[in-house]
């Protein structure tokens, strides 16, 4: 059986970070779960600790301070590809992604894509809890991002993903430089100029019932600076260079 581990940043998430961790292990329990806390002045971090004092499937990388989720994401991977799982597993802690999904993107991984992405904007997707206002930004940002990049994935933005090991060690995460929702974008534009073999599928995101959200200005900027810059740069040729995917994952 394939070793999936779950990877889910945190800060501040100490309302829900339980909750969201015995959903998985009831829905996957062969799985892990790595809880990767930026130093959570609310005691995240040490809640974490105590649940994996409880559970050997749980486990805990405390970062010293709050410098943006791409980082957090990359240490996470780092940890999970040090360790040889074979699916690394990518969601938020604060309950917008529903764990009972799980197997549906884990099956996509196992039937041979690189990378697989619970997607909200495809038949079947559903939000619950967001104004419509949010829902026009998301949709705006997203159908911004797929022109520039000339992308064909419906949700470039999401959070809810996973990814087979062997194509993540193609990445060179010291040139992955973006945060927030934008190193979402980059991520799935790596893979996706790579050729890589690439899964949507529709999930329910629901709204965050505890804690806060870390959505800013400053990371609106940030996705809408970069994704321009790189739509540009591709149309003059200068693009980023591209992932070398293993061979088992080429075909689209």
């Amino acid at each position: 059986m394939a070793k999936t581990v779950v990877v889910i940043p945190t800060y501040n998430e100490i309302g829900s970070i339980s909750g969201v961790t015995e959903r998985i292990l009831k829905t996957v329990p062969e799985a892990n779960v790595l809880v990767v806390d930026d130093n959570s002045p609310d005691g995240t971090g040490q809640l974490a600790d105590r649940m994996s004092a409880d559970d050997p499937r749980i486990h805990v990388l405390h970062r010293t301070e709050k410098n943006g989720l791409g980082a957090a994401y990359a240490a996470g991977f780092a940890w999970a590809l040090d360790r040889d799982y074979d699916y690394i597993v990518e969601m938020d802690a604060d309950g917008s992604h529903q764990p009972e999904e799980l197997p549906r993107l884990i099956a996509l991984l196992e039937a041979g894509c690189d990378m697989g992405i619970g997607t909200r904007w495809i038949p079947g997707g559903v939000i619950k809890n967001w104004p419509a206002y949010r829902k026009l930004i998301s949709r705006a940002g997203t159908a911004y991002a797929r022109i520039l990049l000339n992308s064909k994935l419906h949700d470039l933005t999401s959070g809810y993903r996973g990814f087979r090991a062997d194509s993540l060690r193609t990445i060179d995460f010291g040139t992955v430089n973006s945060q927030g929702y934008c190193f979402q974008i980059e991520l799935a534009w790596l893979f996706e100029r790579s050729r890589g073999r690439i899964g949507e599928f529709p999930i329910t995101f629901v709204e965050r019932e505890e804690g806060v959200s870390k959505m800013s200005t400053g990371i609106v900027v940030e996705a809408l600076a970069k994704v321009t810059g790189w739509g540009l740069s591709s149309l003059i040729g200068r693009a980023p260079e591209r992932l070398a995917l293993p061979a088992a994952g080429t075909a689209r």
